[in-house]
């Protein structure tokens, strides 16, 4: 019997596979029998988490890599190449936010850092489109792969504070259905690009915002909960089904999507 959502053997890579969310796709995905290459700035927590994997049984690379770098992401694509012979799926994890491409309460957006905005846009939009486009050439030249970004529940409608992250997340939904056209109709349909977006999930990249410095919920974090339908933030392990979905041939005829995964925020309305 044909499992339609095996992904045993696939090789995928996965930037910013370090962090969080990135640590508990990589671990279950391994587990599935997937062979997982972690790219990432951090070497420590790469190396780490690879032994990890491979202690637990399974199949895992670490190989340090920046997303801004075109000339390092095309030697990651040929380690990857010499180590594992080809590529079935990129998880476009990179991304994050600072402190300057933010509105705090007390400011306004006449006081945003428009450099730090613009760093911001350009790790999370420009972050996705080079490895992008430096794995999606293997992909052609199989006539098969899957790219999953990850845009926000930010991308899906503003949220007060975070205009950097939202816009640059806005961008990648776009850039997402873009390139499911560009990839189907030019390389076959072979070719699939979808994305999720993440609702509200405890990582390091909000900790600040979602808690207090003594671990207790923020205000802000409160009123997310407020308006999520299931009252509570999104764990890690949540986002797998879908991502293992998209992964596998489950989702063969599924491309251009943004699909969200935040518990009714999106939905609810008051």
């Amino acid at each position: 019997m044909i499992n339609l959502f095996s992904v045993k053997e696939k090789v995928v890579i996965l930037t910013g596979g370090c962090g969080i969310l990135g640590s508990c796709m990589a671990k279950h995905l391994a587990g599935e029998g997937a062979r997982v290459v972690v790219l990432d700035r951090n070497v420590e927590g790469g190396s780490s988490l690879v032994d990890e994997i491979r202690k637990a049984g399974g199949n895992a690379l670490f190989l340090t890599a920046d997303v801004l770098n075109k000339a390092m992401l095309e030697q990651n694509r040929t380690d990857v190449l010499n180590t594992c012979g080809h590529i079935d799926v990129l998880i476009n994890l990179a991304g994050g936010n600072m402190a300057g491409a933010t509105i705090p309460p007390d400011k306004t957006f006449f006081d945003l850092d428009v450099d730090a905005f613009r760093k911001v846009v350009e790790l999370n939009l420009f972050g996705t489109v080079l490895p992008t486009m430096v794995f999606a050439t293997v992909m052609v030249e199989q006539k098969k792969g899957s790219i999953i970004n990850v845009s926000s529940e930010s991308a899906l409608r503003p949220l007060t504070r975070v205009v950097g992250y939202g816009c640059a997340k806005a961008a990648i939904s776009n850039f997402t259905q873009y390139m499911a056209g560009e990839l189907a109709i030019k390389f076959g349909e072979g070719l699939r690009v979808n994305a999720i977006a993440p609702g509200f999930f405890l990582t390091e990249q909000n900790r600040a915002l979602m808690t207090n410095t003594d671990g207790t919920p923020s205000d802000r974090c409160k009123t997310v909960m407020a308006h999520t339908p299931f009252n509570r933030l999104g764990r890690p392990e949540e986002l797998l089904g879908t991502v293992q979905w998209l992964a596998s041939d489950a989702s063969a005829f599924v491309t251009g999507t943004v699909t969200p995964i935040d518990g009714g925020f999106d939905a609810f309305s008051i």
